[in-house]
C-alpha cells in the first residue's frame, strides 16, 4: 500500500511540487473520469427503479418514491412530504390531483381528505438499491421471468471459448508457415492478409451470409463461430512476433531430427505466448462483444448468445431498461476479469510484434 501512495504521489523533484506535476495530475484524473464515468454511472444505473430511469432521474444515487396501501384499497398509492404554514412537515398520502391542488390524507385515516397547494409538496423518497434488477432476470421471477440468463450465458460462453481456440489455431499455424517458410507467392498472401485489414467488415456480410446458408449453418452455433475462426489481425499479428523467433533454433532442432510439428508446439508455440495471449483476450474481447454477426445468422432464441437476449428486453411492447442496465453490468465482468488478469501481456506481446 506504501509504494502505491508512493507511486501516486511522485513529483518531478522530490519533496517539492511543481506547477507541472499539478497540470499532470489534472489531465490525468480527468482522462480517468472521462473513461470511468460512463461505467460508472451504468453500474449506479443498473440499481434504479424503471420508473426513475424513464423519467431521467439526474440523481447519481438510485432515489425511490415511497409508496403505501391504505387501508380498505388494494392500490398503493405515492407519499408526500407536506409543509404545513407553521413550518412543519407530515408525510401524507397522495390521492388524487385537483388542478393546482392535491388531495392528501393521512395514511391512518384515509377518510380524512384535505386539499393544498402542489408547490407545498414533495415526493417523499427513499435511497433504495434495487437488486431485484439482478436477481429477476437471473434467477427468474418478476416482468423478466421468461429471460433465459443462463442458456444465453452459455450459448456465449461456448461460441466465445471454441472461437478462440479455433482462432489461435488456425492464426499460429498460418503466421509459423508465413514467417519460417519460403515458398512462391509468400510475400502476395502476406500482403493479401494485410489489405483484408482495411476492408470492412459490413462488405463481406452478404456473401459470408450466403456461403453460411448453403453449408446449412444457419441457427447454429457453429455458423456464429467458422466463419471468424481465421482472422488477419491474428495472422499478421502472429507472424510478427514470430519473425523475432532465430532461424538458427529451428534450424538446429531440425537437425536434431525434430518433425515440423513437433517445432511449431514444441519450440515456436512457448516462445510466442506472449503475442498468442494478446491474440486470446482480443478474440474473447471480439467474440464476446460480437452482435451484428450473431443477429444475421440466429433467430430461434435457443441459440441466441447474451448480446442477441440483451435486446429483448427492448422491444414495441416491452421497456426493461432497468432489467438492460443490469444484465450489461453482468456481460461486462468476464471480459474486464479476463483483461485485468493478462493484461500485462498486451503490452509486451504488441511492442514486440512492431504494431502500434
Amino acid at each position: 500500500m506504501g509504494r502505491a501512495i508512493a507511486f501516486l504521489t511522485r513529483t518531478r523533484n522530490p519533496g517539492r511540487v511543481d506547477w507541472t506535476d499539478l497540470l499532470a495530475y489534472a489531465y490525468l484524473v480527468l482522462g480517468v473520469l472521462l473513461i470511468l464515468a460512463p461505467v460508472v454511472w451504468l453500474f449506479v444505473s443498473s440499481f434504479k427503479s424503471q420508473r426513475a430511469l424513464i423519467e431521467s432521474d439526474p440523481r447519481f444515487l438510485p432515489y425511490e418514491q415511497v409508496t403505501a396501501v391504505l387501508p380498505g384499497s388494494s392500490r398503493p398509492v405515492n407519499l408526500v412530504e407536506w409543509t404545513a404554514p407553521d413550518g412543519t412537515t407530515r408525510i401524507l398520502a397522495q390521492l388524487r390531483l385537483s388542478g393546482a391542488n392535491v388531495v392528501l390524507a393521512d395514511p391512518a385515516k384515509p377518510d380524512e381528505t384535505f386539499q393544498v397547494p402542489r408547490r407545498d409538496t414533495r415526493p417523499h423518497e427513499i435511497v433504495r438499491a434495487r437488486f431485484e434488477n439482478y436477481s429477476e432476470p437471473t434467477l427468474g421471477g418478476g416482468a423478466a421471468g421468461t429471460f433465459r440468463f443462463g442458456l444465453y450465458f452459455g450459448n456465449s460462453v461456448f461460441v466465445t471459448v471454441v472461437a478462440t481456440l479455433m482462432t489461435l489455431a488456425i492464426s499460429s499455424m498460418a503466421a509459423f508457415a508465413l514467417a519460417k517458410y519460403r515458398f512462391a507467392g509468400r510475400d502476395v498472401f502476406m500482403l493479401l492478409i494485410v489489405a483484408t485489414l482495411l476492408m470492412p467488415a459490413t462488405v463481406i456480410l452478404v456473401p459470408l451470409f450466403i456461403v453460411v446458408k448453403n453449408f446449412g449453418m444457419l441457427d447454429s452455433l457453429w455458423g456464429v463461430i467458422i466463419p471468424g475462426a481465421a482472422t488477419p489481425t491474428g495472422v499478421f499479428l502472429l507472424r510478427q512476433y514470430m519473425l523475432t523467433i532465430p532461424d538458427e533454433l529451428i534450424e538446429a532442432a531440425r537437425m536434431d531430427s525434430a518433425s515440423e510439428w513437433k517445432i511449431y508446439y514444441k519450440i515456436v508455440l512457448p516462445l510466442a505466448l506472449p503475442a498468442i495471449a494478446v491474440l486470446a483476450i482480443l478474440s474473447i474481447i471480439w467474440r464476446w462483444n460480437d452482435f451484428l454477426w450473431p443477429l444475421v445468422v440466429l433467430s430461434r432464441s435457443e441459440t441466441f448468445t447474451l448480446q442477441l437476449g440483451l435486446s429483448s428486453f427492448k422491444g414495441e411492447m416491452l421497456d426493461a431498461t432497468h432489467y438492460l442496465l443490469a444484465m450489461t453490468v453482468l456481460t461486462l465482468l468476464p471480459v474486464t476479469f479476463v483483461f485485468a488478469f493478462l493484461q500485462k501481456y498486451i503490452t509486451t506481446g504488441i511492442a514486440n510484434t512492431g504494431m502500434k
